[in-house]
């Protein structure tokens, strides 16, 4: 009787198969695993052909990219093979560490506030366990977890979306950004109306420009955006050097700006919605040993912060 071909994959081709998606690149993937790159390409042949499918499309220029069946087939592996390292750690008796490598996109704006303090306890506490970190804007994270190129994000509660689950961190308000010398910047709080007339410095993020503009635009102001920028850094200097005024959502230890600007946050008069900052996983798939302690050291660290700007 013939072998069905369906038993025929094994778990190291998985292991290479995931590695190659995930860096989009064969030589990437034979470097992290620390093997040749003949033995990538060899272990992905086979797979291929025991499947009868193409995993991937070879770009001479930009790497590889997934077909449909390589994508389908990266989202169904990355929980098996993380299962399979789970297993292995109870066996060994690792039931309160963990090791290995876990792949964690975080919100570009909330990376400098979160991944130094989350990567210093994790080195503390689990000294086997890497953490690689992927920053991105909000698509980016979603197509990330959905994809299965990450376990995990650090990110905003970006409303309802299929498939993912949101485990609340904390909730960061919103503050106006002021230089030193403005003649608003002593108040203790601020009213959005008395902006109409200031120019807006805008951080031009997906999904964060319109909560800023709808804002203001909720307290009537329609202020004229005399500048826009992806980063939160150049925000705040041109803020710092009076070129008009901003609104963020988490506030460095120091005023200062990297450019040896300073200026003053202050709160909003007005009630307005906070961004709840989450850990955020696939909702279809157990979570690891490893996702499970990430998200349980990002609660210990921040769960209680309820204040963070």
């Amino acid at each position: 009787m013939a072998r069905s071909s369906r038993f025929d994959m094994t778990l190291s081709q998985l292991k290479y198969f995931v590695a190659a998606a995930t860096k989009q690149s064969m030589t990437e993937a034979s470097l992290d695993l620390h093997v040749a790159q003949s033995a990538v390409s060899t272990a992905i042949a086979q797979l291929e052909r025991s499947l009868g499918v193409q995993l991937f499309i070879r770009q001479r220029s930009k790497g590889l990219a997934l077909t449909d069946a390589g994508t389908q087939l990266l989202r169904d592996a990355q929980p098996l093979l993380a299962q399979v390292d789970e297993v292995a750690d109870n066996v060994r008796g690792h039931h309160t560490s963990v090791r290995g490598t876990l792949r964690l996109a975080c919100f570009v704006t909330l990376a400098p506030f979160v991944l130094p303090r989350l990567i210093s306890r994790v080195k503390e506490e689990h000294p086997e366990l890497q953490i690689e970190i992927i920053e991105a804007d909000v698509d980016g994270t979603v197509e990330l977890l959905l994809n299965g190129s990450v376990e995990g994000a650090i990110a905003y509660d970006f409303g309802a979306v299929h498939d993912l689950t949101f485990d609340h961190l904390y909730a960061s308000p919103p503050h106006i950004i002021l230089p030193v010398d403005h003649h608003l910047a002593q108040r203790k709080r601020i009213k959005l109306a008395e902006l109409a007339e200031e120019d807006l410095i805008l951080l031009d993020i997906a999904h964060s420009r319109d909560y800023f503009l709808g804002m203001l635009a909720d307290a009537g102001v329609h202020p004229a955006v005399r500048y826009s920028s992806r980063s939160y850094e150049t925000v705040r200097s041109l803020v710092a050097r009076g070129h008009g005024f901003s609104i963020l959502n988490h506030r460095p230890e120091m005023p200062q700006t990297y450019d040896g600007g300073e200026l003053v946050s202050v709160p909003i008069a007005e009630k307005v919605a906070p961004l709840d900052v989450c850990f955020v996983r696939l909702s279809e798939v157990k979570p690891s040993a490893k996702v499970r302690v990430i998200a349980k050291l990002a609660r210990e660290l921040f769960g209680t912060t309820a204040d963070a700007s």
